[in-house]
């Protein structure tokens, strides 16, 4: 494991960022024109600068599981995998009561402990008042190249109804219980957890790694983790697709029938929040470069039929400041009555002149140093306008992930929604 001794915990900043990417390094079999690239080949780029990942012996055939779960053994199931104590009536509870849990347990508390004070609780007073109009009027939030990331965007847009999220981890299955009972799997989960409860990102290589080595398959697991640990109760949970026109479907549940052509695989999860009100998360495991795109649209036909959207951007490797995302970022410009981003989002010079209101949080300086060629200079003339200053951000976010260098933009559109 990674992140198991106090030297690596004190390297700097850099070392620890140069592996950070909003998506896995899930190999797809891109052609080698520069015109194909994707966001798969993105991450890979990036790793290459690493040193290597072991990678896990293949996994074990399993059993068929993409049947609906049971919805209560799911709710313990992802208290179990968040360190909190699982039903009493639930097959989980013998587990729950070993040594190797109960240490694990404790060790999530402190840990959810010292994010909430360092992040929940500000990122919380600062959206009830930033964001109360963008609240008001977001039932719908797209989430583009989240990865399994329920929790920041729970947390900005705690009121909506509806969450969409799309990135390149496969979509996963609610664990077995026999998955559960590895020991394996609580270092593996609280390795996956580390830098998105201190720096507020995956560091998704790992991620895939350590949760690969303990069969937790996709993105599913820790989707369900976040949302017991932000107070919500799962309700249902079930497999479902994108079909070539961007409907929603049930997936399939003869997983050795051939996929369907153009199919793009997801999950859905209905909650009930802790004031009773009920969401709906869906998460779609699908690369959204050009040529990705254009061999299948199905995940932009989905997006413009939700509606007017709030779409929020963190963490993105600043995949849409290049030539070869301009489908997905023109999708949100145009179908978005708000943006929060970080500046790994959507870079300032494809925003259309007169037709957003923008609003400026933080500090902003320049990327970390993997990401040198996305400097924006029309950012740093923002944040130094004397007449509309940047307002403070109380939390650090980001890849800029210390609050004094963290970065937040909030765009209102002024314009008609375009069709």
């Amino acid at each position: 494991m990674y992140f198991r001794t106090a030297a690596l915990r004190l390297l700097p900043a850099a070392l620890l960022l140069l592996t950070a990417c909003s998506e896995t390094n899930t190999k797809t079999d891109t052609a080698s024109s520069p015109k194909e690239e994707s966001m798969a080949t993105t991450a890979d780029a990036m790793d290459s600068t690493t040193f290597a990942v072991p990678q896990p012996a293949a996994a074990t055939s399993r059993p068929n599981r993409l049947t609906a779960p049971d919805t209560t053994y799911a709710q313990d199931v992802a208290l179990f995998l968040g360190g909190q104590q699982p039903s009493q009536q639930s097959s989980l509870t013998q587990l729950a009561a070993q040594p190797t849990w109960q240490a694990f347990a404790q060790d999530q508390d402190q840990s959810w402990d010292k994010y909430r004070a360092t992040h929940t609780t500000s990122m919380t007073k600062w959206a009830s008042t930033e964001l109360d109009s963008v609240h008001a009027s977001s039932p719908t939030i797209f989430y583009p190249f989240s990865g399994p990331d329920f929790l920041n965007v729970f947390t900005m847009f705690p009121t909506s109804q509806t969450y969409v999220l799309m990135g390149l981890e496969p979509v996963g299955s609610v664990p077995a219980r026999s998955s559960l009972a590895n020991p394996k799997v609580f270092p593996a989960v609280k390795a996956s957890l580390w830098s998105v409860l201190n720096f507020s990102f995956f560091r998704t290589n790992d991620m895939a790694v350590d949760l690969k080595s303990v069969e937790l398959d996709g993105a599913l697991p820790l989707i369900m983790l976040f949302a017991a640990r932000t107070g919500n109760q799962i309700t249902a949970i079930r497999p479902v697709q994108l079909d070539a026109t961007g409907q929603l479907q049930d997936a399939p549940t003869d997983t050795t029938k051939a996929k369907a052509p153009k199919s793009i695989p997801g999950v859905e999860m209905k909650l009930r929040g802790s004031n009773g009100q009920s969401k709906t998360v869906y998460y779609f495991s699908v690369d959204l470069s050009d040529w990705k795109l254009k061999a299948n649209n199905a995940p932009l036909e989905f997006v413009r039929n939700l509606g007017p959207l709030t779409t929020y951007v963190k963490s993105a490797t600043y995949l849409m400041h290049k030539a070869y995302f301009n489908q997905i970022r023109r999708l949100v410009l145009r179908r978005s009555r708000y943006i929060l981003q970080d500046d790994s989002g959507i870079a300032m010079k494809y925003f259309q002149q007169g037709a957003w209101q923008f609003n400026h949080y933080g500090t902003y300086k320049r990327p970390i140093n993997l990401f040198a060629k996305h400097y924006q200079p029309e950012l740093t003339a923002a944040y130094r306008d004397t007449l509309r200053k940047p307002k403070p951000l109380p939390f650090g976010t980001g890849y800029n992930w210390r609050q004094t260098d963290s970065n937040l933009l909030l765009a209102r559109r002024l314009v008609p929604l375009a069709d």
